[in-house]
Formats: structure tokens, sequence, C-alpha cells
């Protein structure tokens, strides 16, 4: 690569020996990739794969919704899965460990007759009550608006807190996947994202055996790279074939939802993070929610450029159902996003949006945080790396904003299923 980059460079020297436009971003971009893979080598070593941290029996408890000495009291007694044990005995539990204890608890609460409080240790879904799979768009045209962000740290949360939960990366830039440890031309091939399940040719395959485990105990990934593009290509060719006769199976707006629906019985949440345009890809993910989640930056532009996403996707949403398309959601809510608090004209916009908006405009706001963004130089969400690496106020700050957030879309999860 180094060889490359000193051949570029004398060639915009010598300026006649230019490479032709297509070579150069070429060269760049395996450039760029041969770095990433070797940062992805440097921070994840040995296998230059991601893991989860382990957790302190404070924090499990907490994650449980038990205190620390009921913990060390099941430890002690031999009761359930074992915490490892570090220095000067402190123990400390996987997110599988700490799912295990869940199980047990809920165990144990339902042989004593306590359906409720089994519940509380362990939420799944119950479908034999009416508790449908929830997928929750996260959506914005406007790039920047943190929804990969949002999305990643929802998945996270729900997981943390005993969900089963599917992401679903749909944006061609992949960034998802990246957070999730993915470099989409190294280790996706061809057929390997939402794509292969919808997709209108006979390459088509199940969504179940395109679904990758992740380093988050019960939470489950589907990919993401650029041949989600291809979607967008191959949707008005098979919309003129059935113009034409030609049966192509369901209309665009049906296949993600039909895609989910044959896994739904392994999930209670699936979170969809949305590419940043109003295409047939946006418009089926939109089909197939039952919420939505609109991210939004407090500044004018944003506002503006969301009034104009909402008119649009309010248009081409009434063709949908016009056409067949269900639409029915549980509930709409706005996200702010990089909310500055002590920023006056932001602090105007949020209060504007909430006049407007009401309680569709979630109470909890995620904070522009250092710790968010620093945390992304090595490709980790704020889950995944320790207090011990920020300064307490930093940290707690944005873990505080984080966690309002993720629980106020959690209860609204909660409520959609009648709880």
């Amino acid at each position: 690569m180094a060889s490359v980059s000193r051949q570029l460079a004398s060639r915009d020297a010598e300026g006649d020996m230019r490479l032709p436009a297509d070579e150069a971003i070429a060269a760049d971009a395996r450039a760029l990739s041969e770095q990433l893979k070797a940062m992805r080598e440097r921070l994840f070593p040995p296998t230059s794969q991601k893991s989860l941290r382990s957790f302190t029996s404070g924090e499990a408890a907490k994650l449980i919704g038990v205190s620390d000495g009921y913990l060390r009291q099941l430890s002690l007694a031999g009761d359930g899965p074992q915490p490892s044990i570090g220095v000067a005995g402190r123990r400390f539990y996987s997110l599988a460990d700490i799912n295990a204890l869940r199980r047990y608890l809920a165990d144990q609460a339902i042989a004593k007759g306590n359906a409720a409080k089994a519940r509380t240790y362990l939420p799944w879904r119950n479908a034999a009550r009416g508790e449908h799979i929830q997928v929750i768009s996260v959506t914005n045209f406007k790039g920047g608006s943190g929804k990969t962000t949002s999305s990643v740290h929802l998945a996270q949360h729900l997981a943390l807190t005993g969900h089963r939960v599917l992401a679903v990366d749909l944006d061609p830039q992949a960034s998802l996947s990246a957070l999730f440890g993915y470099q989409p031309e190294l280790d996706l091939d061809g057929n390997d994202t939402i794509y292969g399940a919808i997709r209108y040719d006979g390459s088509a395959r199940p969504l179940k055996d395109l679904i990758r485990k992740t380093y988050v105990d019960g939470l489950d990934l589907v990919p993401g790279n650029l041949e989600l593009q291809e979607f967008e290509h191959s949707t008005p060719q098979a919309l003129s074939q059935r113009h034409n006769g030609k049966d192509a199976g369901p209309l665009f707006f049906a296949r993600i939802s039909a895609a989910l629906q044959s896994v739904a019985d392994d999930y209670d949440v699936v979170v969809l993070d949305c590419p940043p345009q109003l295409g047939y890809l946006t418009l089926s993910a939109l089909c197939a929610s039952t919420s939505v989640v609109v991210t939004v930056h407090p500044q004018m532009l944003d506002v503006a450029s969301m009034n104009q996403f909402l008119f649009m996707t309010s248009d081409l949403l009434n063709v949908v159902r016009e056409a067949g398309g269900q639409l029915n959601f549980d509930f709409l809510r706005y996200l702010v996003t990089r909310f500055e608090p002590n920023d006056g004209p932001q602090a105007q916009i949020v209060g504007f949006m909430r006049s407007l908006f009401g309680e569709r405009v979630l109470t909890a706001s995620m904070l522009k945080s250092t710790a968010i963004s620093d945390a992304g130089l090595t490709k980790q969400t704020l889950y995944e790396v320790g207090r011990e690496n920020f300064t307490r106020a930093t940290y707690d700050r944005a873990m505080e904003s984080l966690h309002a957030v993720n629980s106020e879309i959690e209860r609204l999860i909660h409520t959609a299923w009648g709880r």
C-alpha cells in the first residue's frame, strides 16, 4: 500500500501521468481498507474479533434488578451460574452469565407461582398473551443525525436488559456493521445482507441463514454492505415485470416484513438502522415496522430537512397504503440527538419541537458527549468500554443520557405489549 501511495504522489507530481479517476479512487479504497484491517488486528487481538467486557457483581445485580448482596448469597450457596473470581476475590459476570441468572431466577419465580415476578427477571415477549414482535425503524434522511449511534446503543441496551434482539443494517455504508466489528469488503461475500432475503430472483436465501451471532449475548446481526443498493435498482425492474403480468412475489414494501416474520419466534425486538435516503429500502423498512424513531439534531437546517422528510414520507406511505400496505405504528417518537443543553439556540429548537409535537418528542435527549465519540474511535459503544477509560463525570453524564433515552423506548415497547 505504501508503494501505491508513492506511485500516486509521483504521478500527481508529473501531471501528465495521473491515474484515471476510477483507478485513483480504487487505490485509495484499497489503502484505507488495509489500514482499517490493521487497526482491527491491533485493537482486538489475538482473533481480531470484538468481545464484550465482563461486568462487576454490582453492575450485574443492577442489570438483573436484584441487590449485590443477593447475588453474593447465590454465589456462596452455589445456586445458578457462578461468576469468575478476580483479584482480591472480586466477582465478575459475562453477559451470558447474567442471562443465565435471569433464566434461573425466572424459573424460581414461576415455581413459586409468581409469573409477574418472572417477567421482571426475563422480559421476553409472550406471543400467547398477544405480545407481538417489535420492529423499530431508526430513520431520517439527513446524514449525521445520529441514526447509527442511536440504533446500536438501543439494540445493546435491550440485550443488556434481557431481551432477544436482532439488529439489521440497511445502510449500504454499513456503519452499524462496523460498530459490531465487521469490515464488509473483507468479512462479507455476496448475498450476505438482508438483500439476500428480499431480492426478486432465484438467488434469494432464508433470512435465518443471513443472521450472525454477535459478541453481545442475546443480540444477533444481519450485516450490511454495498449490495443493499441493488434493491433500489432491481425494484423498478420488478414493478415493470409485474405491470407486464409477471409475478415477482410480494411487492417491495412487503418484502422486509415477510423476511422478518420468518424469524419472529426467535426475537422480542428488531432494530432497523435505515439508510440516509427515502428509497425503496427505507419504505419497505417503515412498512415492516411496528414503531418508528426519527432522530433529530437540534439545528435549524436539520429541522428544516426533517420537515421535507416528513412530507415525502407521508406522500410515499400514502401511495403504499393505497396499494395495500399496512401502516399501523405502536408509537412514533422524535429523538433529539447530539444535544448541548447549554447551547441557547439548540434549547430553543428543542422547546419549539416539544410545543409542536408534545409527547411524540422523547422526554430524554441523547446528549453530545466526548465519551461516545471517543469510544467510537475504537469502533466501540459506551456500553462496551469501562468507566475507567474516561473521567467519571464525563462517563456518568453520557451513560445517564443513554440510559434515560433507551429506558424510555423500552417502556414504550412494554406498553405496546400491554404491560
